[in-house]
């Protein structure tokens, strides 16, 4: 790996923001989630969570153009075991939803570590996120369309945060576990040898300090050993 592309790696780690974080509420849309990813990978956001919806189960392409690497993407079922834990972990729950008590989205301190939920393009947010809700927040519109793309409105509401989080020093200061580095620019760097490992349950072999892979010739003759072992064990496999 040139030192270019280490220097690369370190940068967007070190802005990775570890307690900003997004949930997509039943968006189902391809288009829309793949933009929704690119977004919240351009604003440092770490973890997306997406509550399952069969017609989104789909690999992103397009519009993600491989934001969903640099991505932890975590899948459910129902909001409720996406946001649940997120609140036990102490964030934030903060909802893009028109009501009495609604706040508008400047008003929220993004500082604090904060889930911000977005819901799918016809009906909005759940019910449930609604009721785990610490605060609503609207968009201000002045023109005839009733509401902004969900990207749209993520983008929105994370340049927000960004701002507020550039102005306290929060970017530039690595949060994100170093073993979930590690993985990022494993998968990014190597991606055959990482499809290797996955396809065979193998741990990846770990990186130096120059990201390349550490004692790459006894890794390989330890791997081998083990494959050869296999078939010696179970010879009728091998046939």
């Amino acid at each position: 790996m040139t030192p270019e592309r280490l220097a690369f790696f370190n940068r967007v780690f070190d802005n990775r923001q570890t307690t900003l974080t997004v949930v997509n509420d039943g968006i189902h849309k391809q288009q829309n989630l793949s933009a929704v990813m690119r977004t919240c990978d351009a604003f440092g956001v770490s973890d997306l969570h997406r509550v399952f919806d069969r017609r989104a189960a789909r690999t992103f392409r397009g519009t993600a153009l491989g934001s969903q690497k640099w991505l932890n993407i975590h899948t459910y079922k129902s909001t409720r075991e996406a946001l649940v834990p997120l609140k036990e972990q102490g964030m934030q729950i903060i909802v893009t939803h028109l009501s009495d008590d609604s706040k508008h989205y400047r008003e929220i301190d993004y500082t604090v570590p904060t889930a911000i939920v977005l819901g799918n393009e016809k009906t909005g947010v759940s019910e449930d996120a609604i009721e785990l809700a610490d605060h609503c927040v609207t968009i201000p519109m002045y023109g005839a369309v009733e509401s902004f793309n969900v990207s749209v409105a993520a983008a929105i509401i994370l340049s927000e945060a960004e701002r507020q989080r550039v102005d306290k020093g929060m970017y530039g200061e690595r949060t994100l576990d170093p073993e979930v580095a590690e993985r990022i620019m494993f998968e990014i760097s190597q991606p055959t040898l990482a499809q290797y490992c996955k396809e065979r349950g193998i741990a990846f072999p770990p990186l130096n300090e120059h990201g390349e892979l550490d004692n790459a010739t006894e890794w390989i003759e330890r791997i081998r050993n083990v494959r050869k072992n296999k078939l010696q064990l179970h010879p009728k496999d091998s046939q």
